[in-house]
């Protein structure tokens, strides 16, 4: 690669990332340091960086480019990768790859990364330079599909795009991964095959309407919006930001500019990009911008402090759930989903560039250290998809030659950028941010700065500070709003001194610093009980910012480590019920008690009643170190007098789902994105909606899934409706065979209500079910369609 550096792209890097030129003047903006100045020392971030790059070298270049090159009309090297790969998402992976080694370059130096990045971007250049006019994607079917597009002819959902897989969310990735081999790895033929890109997109939308690019983004598309502002910045075109605002999803963006929270139900991930793209066009934009800003600012407030769990993640079974019945985050196990704490954390760090407030810190180190740091197996390098919050789940991690999701993407990507704030500045101020053992030049002012320290085992860290000559500056250092008011004490070698800020704030240490100054930063932490939202019978504990769990047995971890099969995300071993986990029993309603566990370090247990009795030693460490194993985050907390009564609630409603769960072979989710992806939905005229807090799916024309039957002992078709859907007639067909004829009359009330019917032979290892409206009439709502044996 001719040019890998990323110093003189600063400038860059600060708009990109946030820091909008115009907001440079404001005095809470900060300036972010180059990712290549900041290299971690030893910690479970270095562990975690090194494991991940472990991880980035075990992957076949070739395999990645191999839908690129097909797409290109050029001959692959060497077979796509399976899973997401090769089954409607090709190429996704590619682009987060790119993102990957740039950024693990920044953060290493590592020559073989710097060769890798080199060789991915000289193939598909080729690709770029074949396909003739600026286009690079693996998308099926490419010329097809945008032939289309370009046409008006848009066919758009959640979850596709004129029948390909989110193809729009799909070219995001790329077109991310060559804006950060510029802004990370400095590669000006990464910058001018963005801008070709950029350049075939407007081509291709030149015809269209506001409308038509509208119905377009009806279809998850990453943050094609955030790209588009960020190219704008880099060339300093305002016909790109003019892009960037014409794909800015008017559904999502006008309630947010009104405070209005019409989250209930919708794919999270779908939306967190988008709403990075409202910063980063209010960043490089100008005064007509100000909503953009408005509605990621709400965006994130309502998100971290109504829509978050413990360990700063969201959602449930990848979408909202309502905002106030957090029912779900307990009983599922497919709990908040890595990608959108990925995205969380990029918007957070937007936020903070241009705001500089310290409780947008505190939200990233919790999301930081609990979920993102725990999702990287610390051993084997593998990814998680879902953090479940149910007691007893356990997490499948992927493997480098079977595993493509999303959440394997970002997660390339998760634990290669450690560095980005950790340290920030602004004028003659430095700000530490966050206590990661790290060595920071800042060349600015001739000075390097080593962090050491054995967070959160102990509760303090040191700052040394190695100068060429002294140094006039403030050196502010984080108070967090986990140690107490007037217990944060800071020592500059071995001085006391005075501290006036309140949690929530900085301390500011100005002085003129020489060689070998020492700053020490005591940070006494107490452990707190944070209950789930809306349920507060459910607590979790909490020592200072770092979440503390137990392990919960290890039996019945069916598919730890993810095959290639589409649903291999997901833990498919049998959960323990409920009413068997361990409760907190406190009669006077107060908080448990929480103590050391002997002299193990970071280690505690409870000291008052849990039941049943065998659970009093349970201990508990922080998450984070919790691998391999099933697991406790929240807590049952109930009085003496209500627990027989609770377990006896839990265990009737385990044995109902215990006795439905034996039956089941497979399910779909109608109406939700991925389950329906991972069962190859196909559709004509059919839409979808949430009612009373179920997605559904119906038809004027006819929709289809896939459900595996493979022990060929399917007996019944259940499905799931509503009781008020009124006049709907439709046939259900298996395998194109006639099964039944439905009409609903909505004479079954307002309630939901499940119907049974029998396949005739239900022998074959995949049955395709299938939903057709009949004489212009409309199928029902769909809410539910499950696979039973007999």
């Amino acid at each position: 690669m001719k040019k890998l550096s990323c110093l003189s792209l600063l400038p860059f890097l600060c708009i990109l990332t946030g820091t909008p030129a115009m907001a440079q003047s404001e005095s809470n903006s900060r300036k972010p340091f180059a990712l290549a100045d900041v290299r971690l020392l030893e910690s479970p971030f270095k562990n975690a960086q090194e494991k991940d790059l472990e991880y980035i070298l075990a992957l076949k270049p070739d395999r990645l480019l191999a839908p690129y090159l097909r797409e290109a009309g050029l001959t692959p090297k060497d077979s796509s990768y399976p899973n997401w790969e090769n089954t409607g998402l090709d190429g996704h992976i590619g682009g987060h790859y790119v993102s990957a080694l740039s950024l693990m370059y920044a953060a290493t130096g590592n020559k073989e990364i710097a060769t890798r990045l080199d060789y991915m971007l000289s193939e598909l250049k080729k690709c770029q330079d074949n396909y003739g006019d600026g286009y690079i994607g693996g998308v099926p079917r490419s010329k097809q599909l945008w032939q289309e597009i370009a046409a008006g002819n848009i066919r758009a959902d959640g979850f596709s795009l004129n029948k390909r897989w989110v193809p729009l969310y799909n070219i995001h990735k790329m077109y991310g991964g060559l804006r950060d081999a510029y802004l990370y790895a400095g590669s000006e033929q990464a910058k001018q095959m963005l801008i070709a890109y950029t350049n075939w997109m407007l081509k291709l939308t030149s015809g269209l309407s506001d409308a038509q690019v509208q119905e377009m983004l009806r279809s998850e598309h990453g943050g094609l919006n955030e790209v588009f502002a960020d190219v704008a910045v880099i060339t300093g075109d305002k016909k790109y930001l003019a892009l960037a605002r014409r794909f800015s999803h008017l559904t999502i963006l006008t309630p947010l500019e009104h405070e209005q929270d019409k989250l209930d139900g919708l794919h999270a991930n779908t939306q967190i990009p988008k709403v990075i793209g409202f910063k980063s066009i209010a960043d490089a934009g100008d005064a007509q911008d100000t909503a953009y800003d408005k509605a990621a600012h709400f965006f994130w407030e309502t998100v971290v402090h109504n829509r978050s769990c413990v360990i700063g993640g969201n959602s449930v079974r990848e979408h909202f759930n309502p905002v106030h019945d957090f029912s779900s985050m307990i009983n599922d196990i497919q709990g908040p989903e890595t990608c959108n704490t990925y995205n969380m954390l990029k918007l957070t760090r937007q936020l903070y560039l241009s705001d500089g407030r310290a409780d947008l810190i505190d939200y990233y180190e919790r999301a930081l250290y609990n979920h993102i740091l725990s999702t990287e197996n610390p051993e084997k390098g593998g990814f998680v998809y879902f953090t479940s919050m149910r007691p007893g789940a356990y997490r499948v991690y992927s493997q480098p030659q079977t595993s493509f999701w999303c959440c394997v993407g970002s997660g390339l990507e998760n634990h290669a950028k450690y560095g980005e704030l950790i340290y920030a500045h602004a004028a003659d101020s430095l700000f530490v941010n966050l206590f990661i053992p790290s060595e920071l030049k800042w060349k600015e002012k001739n000075i390097s700065i080593v962090q050491q320290n054995r967070f959160p085992s102990e509760e303090h860290t040191s700052l040394t500070i190695h100068a060429a000559a002294p140094a006039k500056f403030a050196l502010q250092i984080r108070y967090p709003s986990w140690v107490k008011a007037g217990t944060l004490a800071v020592f500059v070698n071995g001085r006391k001194q005075v501290v006036t800020a309140t949690p929530g704030d900085y301390v500011a240490i100005e002085r003129t610093w020489k060689e070998g100054d020492v700053v020490t930063v005591q940070l006494p932490m107490q452990t707190t009980f944070e209950e789930l939202p809306h349920i507060p019978s459910y607590v979790a504990v909490m020592r200072g910012p770092i979440v503390l769990a137990a392990k919960a047995g290890t039996e019945g971890m069916t598919g730890l480590y993810a095959d290639d099969s589409r649903g291999g995300h997901i833990a498919p071993g049998i959960m323990p019920a409920l009413q068997d986990m361990p409760v907190l029993v406190s009669d006077d309603n107060k908080d448990a008690v929480v103590i050391p566990a002997g002299d193990k370090k970071n280690t505690f247990r409870f000291a008052s009643k849990v039941y049943p009795d065998k659970y009093n030693d349970i201990e508990l460490v922080p998450f984070y170190t919790l691998h391999d194993t099933r697991y406790i985050i929240y807590w049952h907390k109930l009085s003496q007098e209500d627990l027989q009564q609770d377990l006896d609630r839990l265990k009737k409603q385990q044995e109902q789902e215990a006795a439905l769960a034996a039956r089941t072979i497979d399910m779909v989710a109608p109406g939700e994105q991925q389950p329906e992806s991972d069962h190859f939905i196909e559709s004509d005229k059919s839409i979808t909606g949430i009612h009373r807090n179920r997605h559904w799916r119906s038809a004027k024309g006819w929709f289809s899934y896939r459900l595996r039957n493979e022990a060929s002992d399917a007996a019944t078709l259940q499905v799931t409706y509503y009781g008020g859907d009124k006049n709907r007639h439709f046939h259900i067909l298996i395998n194109d065979k006639p099964i039944a004829e439905v009409k609903l009359d909505g004479t079954k009330g307002g309630d939901f209500f499940s119907a049974g019917y029998v396949i005739p032979d239900g022998a074959a290892k995949t049955l395709v079910v299938k939903f057709v409206a009949v004489d212009g009439s409309e199928t029902a709502g769909i809410y539910g369609v499950r696979l039973l044996r007999k």
